[in-house]
């Protein structure tokens, strides 16, 4: 893969901040957009350039766009520990104030002061917007914006689409249910998806949504069964998962689930769940595991202290392929993007972007223009 660690290269396309182990590097890689990362955490950086990807080391809040001049796409996932359920709450309860603060990015003030009671992740999810404006105030406007967080960070999504449209975006932010985009995983997240000067088309559902005791093909004919943890992972035999967090806070009511069906959510915990085999022994989800569970390649290079956690922060590639995808107004080929997903990470190079129409070991995930909508 041959990529420069040292800096950006002049032929970035993409750039994604907080950009962990690399979720949405290594969608864009599978699609064949070339991307750098801004990360600072040693751990997850570590995890990257084992796995080659460019990435810039430091703090979101020290960059700008002028560092990556050209790139057209601009993709993050900011923090999300002080706004998920699984976390003290005090991003949630800043909600109100956080989108107030947006909204007066949006009129040039100033907006460090109204966070300075609160946890410094909790105004990183700003930090995107800055990006955009400055973009915008020098005139290179990103062509395609994609931001992902858990669900309780919709209200700030609504009101950073508000500001994009003010500047001629086409904007949209929603739920997506990780399964029902073929990830053995219920998981879901709040995504928003811009571009200029083109329409944006949320991607469409490629899975049945999970129902637990519901069978797997029932609904739609025209979508796919969603994945079970069994046909994911390379165990022998059937397994049940022991949840690590307790129904309505009980440690005693622990959920459990068979591989016959999706995992948990994978967070930065799931080394805590237990597996239990049919011979009633226990075991746990390797990180291999772990990271196949969340669509990364099974032989992806994980490194550095904390694994678990860099796991349980990312994006899972499999949902970042569909949303990229649908930023640059293409729809992905769902029997390509399997083979990329259970390939091995040595064979996805995209070096240049002439790899889309030399041979490959296997096929890159092909895309096609979507149809414009009509109002």
């Amino acid at each position: 893969m041959n990529r420069d660690q040292d800096g950006p290269s002049p032929h970035v396309q993409m750039v994604d901040l907080f950009a962990g182990p690399g979720g949405l590097d290594v969608a864009a890689q599978w699609l064949g957009v070339a991307a750098a990362g801004i990360e600072w955490d040693a751990n997850a950086c570590t995890t990257r350039r084992a796995a080659e990807l460019q990435t810039e080391r430091g703090d979101v809040r020290t960059f700008g766009p002028d560092k990556f001049a050209g790139a057209k796409i601009l993709t993050g996932g900011p923090p999300c520990q002080t706004y998920t359920v699984a976390g003290n709450g005090n991003g949630r309860r800043a909600l109100t104030e956080v989108v107030r603060a947006a909204e007066a990015m949006a009129a040039g003030e100033d907006v460090v002061e109204l966070f300075t009671d609160r946890d410094v992740r909790t105004r990183l999810v700003l930090e995107p917007l800055r990006w955009v404006l400055q973009a915008h105030e020098a005139g290179e406007d990103y062509e395609s914006i994609v931001l992902e967080q858990v669900p309780a960070v919709l209200p700030v999504w609504k009101t950073i689409q508000k500001v994009l449209k003010s500047i001629d975006y086409s904007c949209e932010c929603a739920i997506f249910r990780t399964e029902e985009f073929g990830v053995p995983q219920t998981r879901r997240r709040a995504i928003l998806i811009a571009r200029k000067n083109a329409q944006v088309v949320l991607p469409r559902p490629t899975h049945h949504p999970y129902r637990r005791g519901v069978a797997r093909g029932t609904g739609d004919e025209s979508l796919m069964p969603w994945r079970t943890m069994g046909e994911t992972l390379d165990r022998s035999t059937p397994y049940t998962v022991i949840s690590n967090y307790g129904t309505g806070g009980d440690p005693k009511k622990r959920g459990e689930r068979t591989s016959d069906e999706p995992a948990f959510t994978v967070t930065g915990k799931v080394s805590r769940n237990r597996v239990r085999a049919a011979d009633g022994r226990f075991g746990r989800f390797d990180f291999r595991e772990a990271g196949m569970l969340q669509t990364f390649p099974h032989d992806y290079p994980w490194s550095g202290h904390d694994v678990a956690q860099q796991i349980g922060n990312a994006i899972p590639p499999r949902l970042a392929v569909h949303v990229l995808a649908a930023a640059l107004g293409r729809q992905v080929d769902n029997a390509s993007l399997d083979l990329a997903v259970t390939r091995s990470w040595r064979d996805a190079d995209i070096d240049s972007p002439l790899v889309r129409s030399m041979p490959m070991p296997m096929p890159m995930p092909t895309v096609t223009e979507q149809e414009p909508t009509h109002s």
